[in-house]
């Protein structure tokens, strides 16, 4: 079984989109774990009502906030799927995400394999990133692929994967970079890239993370640091390796000033 694992603060008006598009699902063979990171609004009712009426099972845990990075480290031991699916709760997904995902275990699912990676795309349906004709089943790694399709994209990964390498946590910050573990994640196995299906649906809301890099980065430094350092030695273009040193010693003065 898979399960779509959502971290979620304060975001009761946008998961009903998302659960929308679980209910149009062409197969049911999932299971929603929400890992609620100690939202005030009325995320708990809310998924209340859809375990009332969803063909799937749904959960919910609620955690004391923590950041995103926290939620899934607890909804990752929680899950009861053999793969995970990250869905954040602003996103939707398309009417057969799932069954395609399936597929590709069927076909793809040696024990060698720890991850498939889709497209995401827009509500208007252009692709996030660029177009890449590469054959479907590329074997890549997340430090390249962002630099192929210079876009976000979508991973499934296999749990007990996922629980070997739970993301660090630094006291008083709340965020560190996913690259980091999905990094960590394809040094255990490989992961099968998928560069022309899109199944992932993603919007960047205002108050997302994507939209606020500088100000995370200000408040994680020491979270961000940790990524930067470790990405010096994966990046294979002298440039990138410089921009990581760069960022590196930026998030070094961040954490210094914090600190004062």
């Amino acid at each position: 079984m898979i399960t779509i694992l959502t971290p979620t603060f304060n975001r009761a008006h946008t998961l009903p989109k998302l659960f929308d598009s679980l209910m149009k699902q062409s197969v049911p063979h999932f299971e929603w774990l929400v890992v609620d990171d100690g939202s005030t609004d009325e995320t708990r009712e809310l998924i209340e009502s859809f375990q009332g009426i969803a063909p799937f099972k749904v959960r919910c845990l609620i955690k004391e906030n923590g950041g995103k990075h926290t939620a899934l480290n607890q909804g990752v031991k929680a899950a009861d799927g053999d793969w995970v699916f990250i869905v954040d709760s602003d996103d939707s997904l398309v009417p057969n995400a799932i069954e395609t995902v399936e597929r590709a275990i069927g076909e793809q699912g040696a024990p060698s394999i720890v991850g498939f990676c889709f497209r995401r795309m827009f509500p208007s349906g252009k692709l996030n990133g660029v177009a890449r004709k590469l054959p479907d089943r590329s074997k890549l790694n997340p430090t390249e692929a962002p630099h192929i399709f210079g876009g976000d994209l979508a991973y499934i990964f296999r749990r007990s994967t996922m629980l070997h390498h739970p993301f660090p946590v630094v006291p008083g910050e709340n965020f560190v970079p996913e690259l980091f573990i999905w990094n960590k994640i394809s040094d255990e196995g490989q992961i099968i890239y998928f560069p022309e299906t899109a199944i992932y649906i993603c919007e960047y809301l205002e108050d997302g993370y994507s939209r606020n890099f500088k100000r995370n980065l200000r408040k994680n430094p020491q979270g961000f640091a940790i990524h930067y350092f470790a990405q010096m030695s994966r990046e294979k273009r002298l440039v990138m390796r410089a921009k990581c040193l760069i960022r590196y010693i930026q998030c070094k003065w961040y954490a210094w000033r914090n600190a004062q």
